[in-house]
């Protein structure tokens, strides 16, 4: 199975951090949080990874190179100032992770933490997606869809929601109507698919964080050295 890794974002919250080094390339315990996703995709068996890049993209790629050193192929799939959005940046980079057979591929965000076990998923047939959802976040108080079963749905009601984590597996066939270069957000794809009754989830209940500003980096990297201390 292939794997993404969305690293394209600007990182408007994480500035002025992020007006010298991509918000991936942040350390967190002297690691840069993207070597964290390449570490443990190489321990789960995943080898051909794909890395979107905009912002400081040169930066990804002088540090990370094509992967070697941690046993993987990186592909690298660069898109222009601004970026494309996520499903956009999918869309451009499906070549290199559609593999003809409508196949399911991992797709991460670049700028999370999460010790969730990462492992290829078969999705059931007709599904579109499976999404890795977390309890929601002091920021993020409402959620985003509803998991019932393995089930995932829109927020209808009183039903409780559960927030996104930013992981997800995809078939190439929910991104075919997107125009390559074009940009595009993942949620109106994925809430269509909902409703057609096409898209999976799980709960993940361990460690999770959207690491979105300076604060939340700097609470990450004390927790992780305090986890290891030297």
């Amino acid at each position: 199975m292939r794997a993404m890794i969305l690293a394209a974002g600007r990182g408007e919250r994480m500035r002025p951090l992020t007006d010298r080094c991509p918000k991936p390339l942040l350390p967190a315990a002297d690691k840069p949080l993207i070597v964290y996703h390449l570490e443990r995709l190489a321990a789960a068996g995943f080898r051909d990874i794909v890395i979107n890049h905009a912002h400081l993209g040169e930066q990804l790629v002088n540090a990370l190179e094509d992967g070697r050193q941690w046993g993987l192929s990186i592909t690298w799939s660069p898109e222009p100032a601004g970026a494309l959005e996520t499903a956009g940046g999918i869309r451009q980079a499906l070549t290199h992770l559609d593999d003809g057979t409508d196949s399911p591929f991992l797709v991460m965000n670049g700028d999370i933490y999460c010790d969730w076990l990462i492992q290829p998923h078969t999705l059931a047939t007709r599904d579109l997606a499976h999404l890795v959802l977390v309890d929601n976040p002091p920021q993020h108080p409402k959620g985003d869809f509803v998991l019932t079963g393995n089930r995932v749905a829109t927020q209808s009601g009183e039903a409780s929601a559960l927030t996104f984590a930013g992981i997800g597996f995809y078939r190439p066939s929910l991104f075919s109507e997107l125009i390559v270069g074009s940009a595009a957000k993942l949620a109106p794809l994925l809430r269509d698919a909902m409703t057609q009754g096409r898209v999976s989830g799980e709960h993940h209940t361990g460690r999770w964080e959207d690491v979105g500003t300076p604060e939340r980096l700097a609470l990450l990297d004390a927790e992780l050295r305090a986890r290891h201390p030297d």
